[in-house]
């Protein structure tokens, strides 16, 4: 006998608090317009390759497995079997077997999110937001809804911080053009207006998950915003005016006076050089003078 999982025991056990156990209980025949779909089901999109396929082997085969529902006034609303209710549509189907059971509004979501995990292609996004609205409406912990879906809390927590994506991201999400890893690598960026602009890029370009966790910290980066320079007042401008040219007169009048001494410096000492020469050839002419007259 094969195991079962730890989400069908998740699943059984809320029905089972729900009293809906569909394997044991008498099926109804219920006419298709009876119908109406559950407003807070989690799934928003239905994979319409897979939808068909499905309208295929009902057409083929029948509804083998009831769709489980409550009463709603005169209707009946969808409690789970979403999908089957959808592809009887397709089909053609004027009727579909059904199990109607007394569910409160909880007790619904519950079942209708367990029944889509169960099939594991609910978007993430989809996915967090069925998390975030059973923590909520039930005001359980993370370790609570974990224990229920008998998945880690780490999962858990993980899965909800795709609800700190921009809802322009999330929107991306629920159309299938970004993956949870693609989210991951997103959510490094601290910036809303980062985000976007990531996610667009990655949208645009096709990008894998390892490339957009590279260019992420590109998008990391803080802009600075560029000043603006203010006009300064034209007296300001008067002044500094004023100042350059002083400072030029200034330097025109230190430069004239270091020229004029470096002229009379020189006129006074060549005078000095020709005079202390002449002397010393005097002094050399006459001390040759006396070395001849003793030969």
């Amino acid at each position: 006998m094969a195991k079962k999982s730890g989400l069908g025991r998740g699943l059984n056990a809320l029905i089972s608090e729900a009293n809906a156990e569909t394997g044991n209980e008498p099926e109804a025949v219920l006419s298709i317009s009876e119908i109406v779909r559950n407003p807070n089901q989690p799934r928003k999109t239905f994979d319409e390759d897979k939808l068909a396929e499905l309208a295929d082997s009902i057409r083929q085969n029948g509804v083998l497995q009831p769709i489980l529902v409550r009463r709603i006034g005169q209707k009946y609303e969808i409690v789970a079997g979403e999908r089957r209710y959808q592809a009887s549509k397709l089909a053609g189907l004027k009727e579909i077997p059904a199990v109607v059971r007394e569910i409160d509004d909880d007790k619904v979501f519950q079942l209708a999110l367990i029944e889509n995990l169960q099939r594991s292609d609910l978007s993430p996004i989809e996915e967090a937001k069925g998390y975030k609205q059973l923590l909520t409406s039930r005001s359980l912990t993370q370790e609570e809804l974990a224990k229920i879906l008998s998945k880690s809390r780490s999962a858990i927590a993980n899965t909800l911080r795709l609800m700190d994506l921009p809802v322009e991201v999330q929107h991306m999400m629920e159309q299938g053009l970004l993956t949870a890893g693609h989210a991951r690598a997103i959510l490094a960026v601290p910036s809303e207006e980062g985000r976007i602009k990531l996610a667009k890029k990655v949208v645009t370009e096709s990008l894998t998950v390892r490339q957009t966790e590279n260019l992420a910290p590109l998008f990391s980066v803080e802009h600075t915003e560029t000043r603006t320079r203010v006009a300064a007042p034209q007296s300001f401008k008067r002044a500094a005016r004023e100042l350059r040219k002083t400072r030029t007169l200034r330097s025109s009048k230190f430069a004239a006076r270091t020229r004029l001494r470096l002229s009379l410096r020189m006129r006074m000492s060549w005078p000095a050089f020709w005079l202390r020469s002449s002397q010393t050839m005097k002094r050399s002419v006459m001390m040759l003078g006396s070395s001849f007259s003793g030969i």
